[in-house]
């Protein structure tokens, strides 16, 4: 279950918010693992709360994006080495608020990719086809190129499934559209991956509620779901990995979450 906070909260709000997550995290089982992506800003903050649950926890630290390389003359922005140094573990790269507002390419998220690599974190990559895209007949182009694109040849991390039109909308596809989807970015990874043994988590993420949670994580094939604005509310987070709590009864999630 990942949380991007993406650009909300100082550092009272932020703490308050880890904590109450941290407290409620405690009666989940060892399967479901809580990711927190706050801002940079709010990352020290969050990294203490974390590290004093112990090695036990559930919780665990990612960041928002990172530069493409480890240092040098980039103001403003931050490498994949100093996220690791703060005890970021995870890092989401290519959402598509990036792709849109700040032109990232695939091929720059691939390099971002490999930063993160590079330094040991685990890239969760976001590709998505816009409400156009979709009408147009093109969503499964558009994902092709997101996926060939943005990924390394040796890909460890996590690929999370936004449907442009769906972020901030309260829409979710269907569920039999949304396994359909799924069914086909398993293909494209396989491709990609050029394996046939594919251990790449897909997450979904995209207007992601508590009452949505159960339906959509009751997919076979899904691993998680990354989470915008109902991570901001601790009590909101906490229902949806519940959900996932309840889906371990039936079927493990899988992926590189134990780390």
């Amino acid at each position: 279950m990942v949380g991007n906070w993406k650009m909300h909260g100082l550092r009272a709000q932020s703490a308050a918010l880890a904590r109450a997550v941290a407290e409620g995290a405690q009666s989940l089982p060892d399967d479901v693992l809580l990711v927190l992506c706050p801002p940079f800003t709010q990352i020290g903050c969050v990294h203490g709360i974390i590290s004093a649950q112990g090695p036990e926890s559930p919780l665990r630290l990612g960041a928002q994006d990172c530069h493409t390389t480890s240092s040098g003359p980039h103001t403003g922005d931050i490498s994949a080495e100093m996220l690791a140094d703060l005890g970021v573990q995870y890092v989401i790269l290519g959402h598509s608020e990036r792709r849109m507002a700040h032109h990232e390419t695939n091929a720059l998220i691939r390099r971002k990719v490999e930063a993160a690599e590079a330094a040991g974190l685990i890239p969760i990559v976001c590709v998505g086809e816009t409400q156009e895209e979709r009408h147009q007949g093109r969503a499964v182009t558009a994902l092709a190129a997101q996926i060939e694109g943005s990924l390394t040849d040796n890909f460890q991390g996590a690929l999370a499934y936004e449907p442009v039109w769906a972020i901030g909308s309260g829409i979710v596809p269907p569920p039999d559209e949304l396994e359909r989807t799924l069914a086909l970015i398993h293909g494209l990874l396989q491709s990609r991956l050029k394996t046939d043994d594919i251990r790449v988590p897909i997450l979904y993420g995209g207007s992601v509620t508590p009452a949505q949670a159960p339906t959509i994580l009751s997919i076979g094939s899904l691993g998680g779901v990354l989470v915008g604005s109902a991570s901001l509310e601790a009590k909101s987070f906490l229902r949806i990995a519940e959900a996932a709590s309840l889906r371990l009864t039936s079927q493990p999630l899988s992926g590189p979450y134990r780390s």
